[in-house]
């Protein structure tokens, strides 16, 4: 069992391997917090500790906007990749879209990329070259379109990125890979005959 003396060092030092065995709340403000929540330091002596989530609200408090003690699980940075994901995911083609989707998200560029490459171990770079390369594939097997035209309807703003980039991820030519393409599906026709 802690000791008050315990939970306010836990407290003051925001730190979160104490998360869900006790919470605190402050008189004053009337909010309860995690032990980990990053917001300013309260007074000691407005300073009351609560076992359960629950306990401080039924004592009256209202659960931090910041750390969110009344969620079981609060993880915002992999909320905010999960978002950053999804813009990737929806606007990988549009430029000026996805730019836009990003800045309404509220973050600079440095905190998109950290986000991201720690939850994803990726860079942002690798994730949409990656989901333009598939784009582009299913582009070259589906469709008559050039490669140019492949190319900027997959999102890459000049053919030489869109050549180096299918080449990396590929290993072949978006030529190649067509002509890979054309050859797998006249092998099966050869076996349906």
């Amino acid at each position: 069992m802690l000791t008050e003396e315990e939970k306010w060092k836990a407290a003051l030092a925001c730190d979160e391997t104490y998360d869900g065995r006790f919470y605190y709340g402050v008189k004053t403000t009337g909010i309860f917090c995690r032990p980990s929540c990053k917001s300013k330091s309260p007074r000691r002596e407005n300073v009351e500790f609560f076992d359960t989530a629950e306990q401080a609200r039924d004592s009256g408090l209202r659960p931090c906007k910041r750390c969110r003690p009344d969620l079981l699980e609060f993880q915002p940075q992999k909320e905010h990749a999960e978002k950053i994901k999804a813009v990737y995911d929806l606007y990988f083609s549009d430029h000026c879209r996805l730019t836009e989707e990003l800045k309404g998200l509220g973050l600079s560029r440095n905190r998109i990329f950290q986000l991201f490459q720690k939850q994803y171990e990726k860079t942002p770079a690798e994730y949409l070259n990656g989901l333009r390369v598939d784009k582009a594939k299913e582009l070259l097997a589906n469709t008559p379109d050039n490669i140019l035209t492949i190319a900027f309807q997959s999102g890459f703003e000049s053919l030489s990125a869109f050549y180096s980039q299918f080449r990396r991820i590929t290993g072949k030519s978006p030529n190649e890979y067509r002509k890979y393409l054309t050859q797998q599906k006249a092998d099966k026709s050869l076996f349906k005959d």
